[in-house]
């Protein structure tokens, strides 16, 4: 583990894990979490990503052990690529797999749109690509909390049959996000429609969701018809957030993606 200066305002908090065979010379995936998570979120991928991968998992800025920027501080999706394009210019990274999870597979959107000779590939789990009612979120995390506002909204994140004991360190791991950051983050994505930068992307592109998205049915659908080169893949019988109760499938349908997008 250890940290990256990005700027005056930000040591962003990294850890590189890489159990390849120590004979090749292996691709970088980089894991990008949504909003209210930090790095530890993604601790079922890196095991399964590594044997095969170099994995850079992050925390973004005002998150887990990344810096806090001061009050007032305009958060923006272009600003969070930029964080991510400067990480891996520090770490001499030219281009990498991406993957991001909730607003974190936003962000990857964004950072595929703004800067597409840095990816090999984007991985998208269950993302929005458009944010009508995120002030409205913003408004009761700021009024109920990070910990009440978090167990009111667990209905949407977890299948019916998902560890009660995963579902209370899932819920208590968000309560220690910054609730300041929280509601910024959630007022600076309120209206943001990335249609027309969802179909401008090069990158190949997998979109991993459940089969049962809480937004609709038919919202990846959309989705797939505006990335040009995208695949996506539906986990059936499963809702929630697949890719932290489900981190084994979306492996398994993730590492074949990458493979066959490989510069090796």
């Amino acid at each position: 583990m250890a940290f990256a200066k990005i700027d005056n305002n930000l040591d962003m908090f990294y850890d590189i894990d890489d159990f390849t065979d120590p004979w090749k010379k292996p691709e970088t995936v980089v894991l990008q979490h949504g909003n209210a998570k930090n790095s530890r979120f993604w601790y079922g991928w890196v095991p399964l990503l590594a044997r095969h991968y170099r994995v850079v998992n992050l925390d973004a800025r005002g998150f887990g052990q990344s810096s806090k920027p001061a009050p007032g501080y305009k958060f923006s999706l272009s600003g969070f690529a930029r964080d991510l394009k400067l990480l891996l210019d520090f770490l001499c990274l030219d281009k990498v797999h991406l993957i991001g999870e909730t607003a974190g597979g936003t962000i990857g959107m964004q950072f595929a749109h703004d800067y597409p000779e840095r990816l090999l590939t984007l991985t998208v789990c269950g993302s929005p690509f458009r944010f009508p009612d995120h002030g409205d979120s913003a408004v009761r995390v700021a009024q109920e909390g990070m910990l009440s506002w978090a167990r009111e909204t667990n209905f949407r994140r977890f299948d019916p049959n998902v560890d009660p004991a995963f579902a209370e360190w899932y819920t208590n791991e968000m309560a220690k996000a910054s609730q300041q950051v929280v509601v910024a983050v959630f007022e600076a994505l309120a209206g943001n429609d990335l249609s027309d930068v969802s179909r401008q992307i090069k990158a190949p592109t997998l979109l991993l969701y459940p089969e049962a998205y809480f937004r609709s049915a038919g919202y990846p659908r959309e989705m797939q018809r505006l990335i040009p080169n995208s695949e996506l893949v539906l986990l059936e019988g499963i809702t929630g957030v697949v890719q932290h109760s489900h981190p084994e499938k979306c492996v398994e349908v993730v590492l074949p993606f990458l493979k066959r997008h490989s510069d090796v």
